[in-house]
């Protein structure tokens, strides 16, 4: 699902560099990414969704390689592809939280938004706990509530790919493991992998593999 080949990166208005000389992640894997704040973990989930393009290397995703894509068609790409939790939620005011849930829709003419996709869209909800708020805009909603709207989105396209940057951070315990379970759940059935940024210790036993920034910390970043 993801090839990662000799990727440098870096910001232009910072000493940050980044330095992954190969990663390879299976069709189903599910892998953890943990390490301190600022070793490049929410970095490496943008490259791999596009959103950042890396100066040097390659990021193959589904035997695409996202790095070579125009920047509309890398959002083409990820819409379709790849489902994201952002750390802050990306969500938009103007939009209901329905809406917002439906938004991969608007991007991707490949994604069709008929009855099935609706109906995914609203067991998502229900099973989040927030299938009687989805008419709501993201201020009339409380966090765990917002959090759980980015969740729906990011599985309403049934995604070869799962990104989560801490998308159980805000969440009680028992919230917390029913919303890995739903993502879980949902890769299984779509046959996606799962990579998770998270800085959740209990919750590593869950997942296949780790991935610990802080043991590259001088091969990765600096």
């Amino acid at each position: 699902m993801i090839k990662i080949d000799n990727l440098r990166f870096r910001y232009r208005d910072g000493g940050f560099r980044l330095h992954i000389p190969e990663l390879s992640v299976g069709d189903r894997d599910r892998l953890a990414i943990v390490g301190p704040s600022g070793s490049g973990k929410t970095t490496l989930l943008n490259l791999i969704a596009g959103i950042l393009v890396p100066d040097e290397g390659s990021v193959l995703v589904a035997d695409t390689d996202v790095t070579a894509l125009p920047d509309a068609e890398r959002r083409r790409f990820r819409a379709s592809q790849i489902g994201f939790v952002f750390q802050d939620f990306a969500l938009l005011d103007y939009l209901s939280a329905r809406q917002n849930i439906y938004y991969p829709f608007r991007i991707s003419p490949a994604l069709k938004l008929d009855a099935e996709a609706r109906e995914m869209a609203q067991d998502l909800a229900d099973a989040c706990g927030i299938g009687d708020k989805l008419d709501r805009h993201p201020n009339a909603l409380s966090q765990g509530e917002q959090q759980r709207v980015a969740i729906c989105r990011a599985l309403v396209t049934r995604p070869k790919l799962i990104l989560s940057d801490e998308a159980t951070g805000n969440l009680d315990p028992d919230s917390k493991a029913r919303i890995l379970e739903l993502l879980f759940e949902q890769s299984h059935k779509a046959g996606a992998a799962v990579l998770a940024v998270t800085h959740d210790h209990e919750l590593l036993p869950r997942f296949e593999r780790v991935l610990d920034f802080a043991q590259f910390r001088e091969r990765v970043a600096s």
